[in-house]
Formats: C-alpha cells, sequence, structure tokens
C-alpha cells in the first residue's frame, strides 16, 4: 500500500508540475521582463489604468492619514504641551508621517506605469522627499504649523497632480493598525 501511495503522489505532482509550466500562455514578455513586439495596445491601456488605480489608492491612503492623525489634532491643539491626549496624538502623528511619505513614494512609483500621471508627478518628488524626516519630528512633539502645511501642500499638489491626469484622489483614512505597519 504505500509503494501504492507513492507512486499516486508522484503521479499528481507530474501532473501539477505539467500544468503549471503548460500556463505560461503566449507569452507577452521576455524573460527580463520587458515587452515584446507583440504585445497588444489593451495590455498597455490595462497596466495605465492599474498604475492610475493604485496611485489613487496609496495617494488616498496618504491624504487620508494626514488629515486624520496630523492636521485635524493639530488644528485642534493636541500636540501643545499640556493638551490632552497629547502624547496618543504625537505617537499616531508619527506613525501617520511616516506612512504618509511611504504611500507618497508609492504613488510616485505608481504614477510611472502612466504617461500623463508620470508628467504631472515628477515636479513633486521633491516636495515628497522633504517630508522624509517629519514623521519622527511630529513623534517628538517638534512639528511647527509649517511642517504640518508642509504636509498638507504636498497632499494637496498630488491630489491636484491626479485630477490633472484625469484621476480624483480621495482622502481614505487607514486603520491604526495599518500605521504601525
Amino acid at each position: 500500500m504505500p509503494a501504492h501511495r507513492l507512486l499516486l503522489s508522484l503521479l499528481l505532482s507530474c501532473a501539477v508540475l505539467a500544468g503549471i509550466t503548460g500556463c505560461g500562455g503566449g507569452g507577452s514578455t521576455s524573460t527580463n521582463g520587458t515587452e515584446s513586439p507583440g504585445e497588444s495596445p489593451t495590455t498597455q491601456a490595462r497596466r495605465q489604468k492599474l498604475a492610475k488605480t493604485r496611485f489613487v489608492a496609496n495617494a488616498g491612503l496618504a491624504a487620508g492619514a494626514t488629515y486624520q492623525w496630523i492636521v485635524k489634532p493639530y488644528r485642534a491643539g493636541k500636540f501643545k504641551k499640556g493638551a490632552d491626549g497629547r502624547t496618543s496624538a504625537l505617537v499616531k502623528a508619527g506613525l501617520a508621517g511616516g506612512f504618509a511619505y511611504n504611500r507618497l513614494k508609492a504613488a510616485t512609483a505608481n504614477a510611472k506605469g502612466d504617461p500623463l500621471l508620470s508628467k504631472a508627478v515628477a515636479p513633486l518628488t521633491s516636495g515628497i522627499d522633504s517630508l522624509k524626516g517629519l514623521g519622527e519630528k511630529l513623534r517628538r512633539g517638534q512639528a511647527s504649523e509649517s511642517d504640518v502645511g508642509a504636509f498638507e501642500n504636498v497632499i494637496n499638489n498630488i491630489k491636484g497632480a491626479g485630477h490633472s491626469a484625469g484621476v480624483d484622489v480621495k482622502d481614505k483614512v487607514p486603520s491604526t493598525s495599518q500605521l504601525g505597519g
């Protein structure tokens, strides 16, 4: 009986392996991941649509995190010394700052998949790069009005770039567990 099971499992493994290698399709990309000459235009259009969709998702999460945990608490005075819940607000703002920076970097990478979106977002990369250390600054309670304004300006510029490329970015507030990674 054990030999029978061994033979059966070997045959099933071969069948699965043959099915996997047979499912490769006509291959519109070469082994190095570049497009082959026979690629259809609909495939490129689909890639651009996915690039826009991913851009909208990442930019929306960055915008939602910025507004919910940085701009709104700052305007409510939660970051001031002696404010009720200050420590929690600062920690969340620091996490949100890092999260927003990460999602904005992902959004700019997504934008490269669409020519129009890429042109619209390209001038904003230096503004996004300037946000790199602000998450830690927020967490330590050292953020000023101009730091909070920098986040808000970059988010507004990203939304404007998306709009000019034909996509609307809407705020999507991530959960606190998403902020922590």
